[in-house]
């Protein structure tokens, strides 16, 4: 099938860097949570960023507005979200030693679930006036409603892992040595800067998707850092659903 070969050369573009960045952390010091912590960040960024040249989504700013659409079929939306998914389990249970900085729930798992669905609102209303102007031939076209599905199984498992690394070990860690507000705010920043790439060489997006993933990255960290990671998951998952699948 199509679908497996374009897997296929997907696992094998990002094999040989995953290896290096396996054999690396396999080779630090024990304390050096630090570095690991960006290792593992590190090894993310191929994963996503592997998927541009790849064509399984693609990016554009239209009308001083930043648009995304992932490739229309639905088997390698609902793979990548799965693999997503896997990988994730992966990196919590082979790191338990790391379990202490991630924050899965608040005090109240519905209120953690209503907060994450209420980020999820506030990172989107500014582009509920963005998408009003720019129609949405020029913003991607419609989304087949076939695809609506597997789209949100891949934004909520694929930015899972995100969540994961970005505001439970980053954020989680940088908590126990400078407190909770600063620690939300480095991750919003980190969170950011791990767009640079996409932003200045694998796009050409520019300055746009660097606003853009600073306010929703900070949105994501305040919501974390009361609510926890599933919260912030359902923030940062829906966001990219809605904004993907054309609803807007």
């Amino acid at each position: 099938m199509e679908q497996l070969e374009q897997i296929f050369q997907y696992s094998l573009r990002i094999t040989p860097g995953l290896i290096l960045i396996t054999l690396t952390y396999l080779l630090l010091p024990q304390k050096t949570v630090m570095a690991k912590l960006f290792l593992l960040v590190f090894g993310f960024i191929l994963v996503r960023d592997a998927m541009t040249p790849m064509g399984f989504w693609r990016f554009g700013v239209s009308e001083n507005t930043v648009w995304v659409r992932f490739i229309e079929d639905g088997l390698i939306l609902t793979t990548l979200g799965i693999i997503s998914l896997l990988f994730t389990v992966a990196i919590v249970y082979l790191n338990p030693k790391l379990k202490e900085y991630l924050v899965w729930f608040g005090q109240n798992k519905l209120a953690s679930i209503g907060m994450g669905l209420a980020g999820a609102v506030i990172v989107i209303l500014p582009f509920l006036y963005m998408y009003n102007v720019a129609p949405v031939e020029l913003r991607g076209g419609i989304v087949p409603t076939n695809l609506i599905v597997p789209l949100l199984v891949l934004a909520l498992f694929g930015n899972l892992m995100e969540e994961v690394l970005f505001r439970g070990y980053l954020q989680g860690y940088f908590e126990k040595i400078t407190g909770p507000w600063r620690a939300a705010i480095l991750s919003g920043l980190l969170f950011a800067l791990g767009h640079i790439f996409l932003s200045a060489t694998v796009t050409d997006l520019g300055i746009a998707i660097l606003i853009f993933t600073l306010y929703e990255g900070m949105v994501c960290a305040f919501v974390r850092m009361k609510y926890g990671i599933i919260a912030s998951t359902l923030t940062h998952g829906l966001t990219i659903f809605v904004l993907a699948s054309g609803l807007l």
